[in-house]
């Protein structure tokens, strides 16, 4: 969809870069979260009676995983409530 997820989106001004970069920020620290729930989960999976919170640790890591694509998604629509709506409306018209 041309629509979103354009790659020169985020040098078409300084407040943009400034918001591509806090983004990027936190989809880091979202992908640091969720891997290091999936290793504790898997540390916790070699005794037997720790195994519900290694689930636990499994399942936050998972949602965390989840949180990425709509981080992106929301990042995406942040750029369109910045009034670029007519460039974008462009980008559909058929040729």
């Amino acid at each position: 969809m041309a629509l979103f997820f354009d790659p020169d989106a985020r040098d078409r001004s300084m407040e943009r870069r400034h918001l591509y970069a806090l983004y990027e920020v936190w989809y880091t620290a979202i992908d640091f979260g969720a891997a290091t729930c999936f290793v504790i989960g898997s540390v916790l999976f070699f005794s037997a009676a720790s195994q519900t919170a290694a689930t636990w640790f499994f399942l936050i890591g998972s949602i965390l995983f989840a949180a990425k694509p709509t981080l992106r998604l929301v990042r995406e629509l942040h750029y369109l409530r910045l009034g670029d709506i007519e460039t974008l409306a462009r980008r559909q018209d058929p040729l």
